[in-house]
């Protein structure tokens, strides 16, 4: 495609140049002859000088006795073929002819139209990605997948072991149909992969590729939709036919949400060309004229806005859910990308899965480059778990800060305000163990404390809520007892929010409060209106929503007040982990607890020489400027 558009510009250019060069130089090589003017010419001719001439119209071309050649222009006059033949000079005559070649000259005078046609050209096949020419709207765009390139099976996906199983039995009706046919069952036509982005949706649909062993065609939805009505149909025509000629055969259509969206629904109308397409997708699927052999798979994020009709048995007759892995899933999906680079021995992938609660298989193959990244930049030969750790933290929570310029006065109160949080997670019997505290700024946050769980959990008790809250206001509490009401800051605020919403959320969904009940309030409180959220208070009178908000109240101040008690009770505690944290910015949580607990500190920093002498003076007035460590 690239050789046919650099050819049909340089015609274009070769024919601007022609063009350019004739009405610049009309006369051709008249040009190399010596002009004369015609008296002249008539002198040499009485003198006997010229012997031989050419006349063509009025323009005479000559030769002189010495060889030299001339021309002229000659005006009417009848007596000048008389006087030539009386002093002998040779006579040739011929009439006028253009001294353009004919090829040429009918391409000169085409110029204007092939150069309109081919601008139209080149840019109608920009509208439609140059597939098929100028005139292959109607072509579908679905590729063929080349096994040999880039092959992937089931080995390669990891941590969605039940939607494997549920698209083994596509590969395996493809390799052995009898297998199913002498029973009576019958393949579902199409299968839908749903999930959150990222779950590893079209990893599974190259899977099935690579392990049916069968013709793979792929697609998005986008590729479908084009700016005239009726060339999505056309296309999914196209495909279906394809696919028939391959029989049997998968085709993959990624993101079928932009093609498949309900009909008639939304603001604005319908789209036209959308809505045709679907309609012919529909049809190809399920109509009159079945497709057999031919395996549609598709995948979307949002299965909600699909047309129902996409989605009852006889088309999408299979919907497999591809959802966030869990630990176990975590740690094959770590452990796949793994095979890719050098770790060092010291590198735990299940502690790593364990710290990582809530990612996709993408993020988790991100966690995996960058730490490859982090340990190149450092000229590291193995990635350690330094690397992961460091990989980890900037997924989460963005890169570090370390440029940022902190007054000694800000990073103090950064320091108690983490150490709030450490002390009342440690001293929370429900809460989870601390895995890292640090004062290093990270995206947005000056600082943060990270839990660790034990295991993926499905569903919280009501004593792991309130400690949650509790450790949620610890940062808050630590300020105010440390620093006074007025030099409070509002280093809080998210903290604030988040222990409102769990407040919220255990008082009008989960039924967790006592004095309502186990009532749901406010059903679809919030709901999307041209990109704005609307608040809605449904099934809930004045009363029951002043009930609601006292109740909301009492759980955070409860928060709050258990915050409180755990600070005044272990205050030298906070004063102790607040000044490790000046000096040594990041603690791991053993590290914590070996401070806290056994006044331990760590010994394998580098460059610190921490004061051990009156040091109760110096946690409590913490005077001396500490020793940073990068």
């Amino acid at each position: 495609m690239n050789f046919r558009n650099l050819a049909m510009w340089a015609v274009i250019v070769i024919l601007t140049i022609g063009l350019y060069n004739m009405f610049k130089n009309p006369q051709g090589s008249v040009n190399q002859k010596n002009n004369i003017i015609f008296s002249e010419f008539l002198t040499q001719v009485d003198n006997g000088r010229v012997v031989q001439v050419e006349i063509q119209g009025k323009n005479i071309n000559g030769v002189m006795s010495n060889g030299e050649m001339f021309n002229t222009y000659a005006p009417d006059d009848p007596n000048l073929i008389q006087k030539l033949s009386d002093k002998g000079v040779s006579i040739s005559a011929s009439p006028l002819e253009e001294k353009m070649p004919s090829l040429f000259g009918v391409l000169l005078s085409w110029f204007p139209m092939l150069l309109l046609i081919a601008v139209w050209i080149f840019f109608m096949r920009q509208m439609q990605g140059g597939k098929g020419g100028a005139m292959g709207f109607g072509k579908s765009k679905a590729k063929m997948m080349n096994e040999l390139k880039g092959k992937v099976t089931f080995n390669d996906v990891a941590g969605v072991e039940e939607a494997k199983e549920e698209v083994e039995e596509v590969v395996e009706f493809l390799k052995d149909p009898k297998k199913f046919s002498r029973l009576g069952g019958k393949i579902p036509r199409g299968c839908l992969l749903v999930g959150p982005p990222g779950t590893g949706k079209t990893l599974l649909a190259r899977a099935i590729a690579g392990e049916a062993g069968v013709p793979f065609f792929t697609i998005s939805g986008s590729d479908f939709v084009e700016m005239f009505v009726g060339v999505g149909a056309s296309r999914v025509r196209d495909m279906f036919e394809q696919g028939k000629k391959h029989s049997p055969c998968i085709i993959f259509i990624d993101e079928i949400d932009a093609v498949g969206r309900s009909r008639g629904a939304g603001l604005g109308g319908g789209n036209d060309e959308r809505e045709q397409t679907l309609n012919q997708l529909l049809v190809e699927m399920d109509g009159f004229d079945t497709n057999e052999g031919v395996i549609i798979i598709a995948a979307t994020n949002r299965p909600d806005v699909l047309d129902p009709a996409l989605l009852r048995p006889g088309r999408f007759d299979r919907q497999v859910v591809v959802s966030n892995p869990d630990i176990i899933g975590r740690e094959k999906i770590l452990k796949v990308h793994a095979k890719k680079i050098t770790m060092a021995p010291d590198v735990k992938l299940r502690t790593i899965a364990r710290g990582t609660p809530g990612f996709s298989g993408a993020d988790l193959a991100n966690l995996v480059n960058e730490a490859a990244l982090l340990a190149a930049r450092k000229n590291k030969r193995i990635v350690t778990n330094l690397e992961f750790e460091e990989a980890k933290d900037k997924v989460m929570m963005g890169a570090e800060r370390r440029s940022m310029v902190m007054t000694e006065e800000e990073k103090k109160l950064t320091a108690y305000h983490e150490a709030g949080h450490a002390i009342v997670t440690i001293n929370e019997k429900a809460a989870y163990p601390i895995h890292k505290a640090t004062i290093i700024p990270r995206g947005r946050a000056l600082g943060m404390v990270m839990q660790l769980p034990e295991r993926d959990e499905v569903s919280q008790t009501r004593e792991q809520l309130h400690a949650q809250m509790a450790i949620a206001m610890g940062g808050r509490v630590a300020e105010e007892i440390i620093f006074g009401d007025e030099k409070v800051t509002t280093g809080a605020s998210s903290d604030i929010e988040q222990a409102t919403k769990r407040a919220r959320a255990m008082v009008m969904r989960a039924g967790l409060s006592k004095e309502l009940g186990p009532v749901a309030y406010g059903e679809n409180e919030e709901e999307v209106f041209l990109g704005r959220s609307v608040a809605r208070q449904q099934n809930m009178s004045e009363e029951t929503a002043r009930k609601v908000d006292s109740e909301i109240r009492k759980f955070v101040d409860k928060g709050y007040d258990r915050a409180k008690k755990v600070l005044t009770d272990k205050i030298d505690d906070l004063h102790k982990l607040a000044k490790a944290l000046l000096i040594y910015e990041t603690l791991s949580g053993d590290e914590i607890e070996d401070i806290v607990n056994k006044n331990i500190y760590p010994k394998n920093k580098e460059d610190l020489k921490v004061v051990e002498d009156d040091q109760s003076s110096a946690l409590g007035s913490m005077g001396l400027k500490p020793k940073i460590v990068h």
